[in-house]
């Protein structure tokens, strides 16, 4: 198998998390204060950019989907505070079957390469699913910082999305750079299998498994001065497998661990590489294929635990983040049904649901 992917620093079964690593000098974005329909920070709404629109092409032949977000202007030196960003944009899915595959890049009008660094975020939020360990929360299918970094295929698995899922795309744009970029797209090709191709080569199922340090809560943190540890749990609700774990940290994380508590058991200790300046470079994955995946039993507590080493001297607020990640499959795939809900209840930008 492939070593599968980087998320926004850190390395991810095939699955990578959707927020880009904020830098100290810019005070990352506040999910907790983020609400439907606009983001807000501090009683500050965004300007709302104009004119992006999302552009779904299918191609039968090859089998793969581009989502196409634009056109977007980005000034050099722009925090992603003053940043106008484009409005929620809705993906109705046109078929029954699997994605497979997230491949993003970020073009300009002439279709030549724009740095991934000016994308602060983009997640993909499945607004008729709910998380299967945080109920109060959307399903997170897909998410890319400023590294774009690329979902492979986990061979024989999939999504499973069935025809008029909406799929809703958050897109957060910034440009610390001195060059500005005009007329700027975000594009995600997916590759996908259509269920009535299925048979000679059916798919497992597959479940985003985001384990928090803040449990269900919103992500972000404020991240103090010198070494810190912060803790959380979370309870899984079915039998399955985990098929691998990475994980997301900001700058100046040093490891994240994830343990079964009730097994007394560390699943994985992930230690992160960062440059000079602390600044997160990744993390690593560690995949439990060999052994048929990390089996997880219903009840099970989960520990998430994420260390930092903040040399500012100061508090950086909502600074950091904790996050393990991977897929898990579950052991009665048909239990997991009871996700699926028949329209989307009102939530925040962080893709938590206000009906819970």
């Amino acid at each position: 198998m492939k070593k599968i992917l980087l998320m926004c620093g850190a390395i991810l079964l095939s699955a990578c998390i959707a927020f880009s690593q904020d830098k100290p000098a810019e005070a990352p974005h506040d999910m907790g204060q983020m609400h439907h329909g606009g983001f807000m920070q501090e009683g500050m709404h965004h300007a709302v950019a104009k004119g992006v629109t999302l552009d779904a092409k299918v191609d039968a032949a090859s089998h793969a989907v581009t989502l196409r977000v634009g056109p977007m202007n980005l000034p050099a030196h722009t925090s992603h505070m003053k940043m106008p960003q484009p409005p929620d944009l809705v993906w109705e899915i046109p078929m029954d079957g699997w994605l497979l595959a997230y491949h993003p890049k970020l073009v300009d009008a002439g279709g030549n390469a724009v740095p991934g660094t000016v994308l602060h975020h983009v997640a993909f939020w499945n607004e008729n699913r709910a998380d299967f360990l945080c109920p109060n929360k959307e399903e997170h299918i897909f998410g890319a910082g400023s590294e774009m970094t690329d979902w492979a295929e986990v061979p024989g698995y999939g999504y499973r999305v069935q025809k008029g899922d909406k799929i809703r795309i958050e897109t957060m744009m910034y440009n610390p750079t001195a060059i500005s970029y005009e007329k700027a797209y975000l594009e995600v090709v997916i590759p996908f299998q259509d269920a009535s191709d299925a048979a000679p080569a059916p798919r497992k199922n597959v479940y985003p498994a985001w384990m928090d340090v803040n449990s269900c809560g919103n992500s972000s943190y404020n991240l103090p001065a010198g070494k810190s540890e912060k803790t959380g749990t979370v309870t899984v609700k079915y039998d399955g497998v985990l098929l691998g774990v990475g994980g997301h940290l900001h700058d100046y994380g040093k490891q994240l661990v994830l343990q079964d508590v009730t097994r007394k058991e560390t699943v994985a200790t992930l230690d992160a590489k960062s440059d000079a300046q602390g600044h997160l470079e990744t993390v690593p994955v560690k995949l439990f294929a060999e052994e048929g995946g990390y089996k997880f039993a219903k009840d099970d507590v989960l520990k998430i635990s994420a260390s930092y080493d903040n040399p500012t001297g100061k508090l950086l607020r909502d600074g950091a983040m904790g996050i393990a990640v991977g897929y898990f499959a579950a052991a009665d795939d048909a239990k997991m049904a009871a996700l699926r809900r028949k329209s989307a209840p009102p939530h925040d930008m962080a893709g938590m649901s206000h009906d819970h």
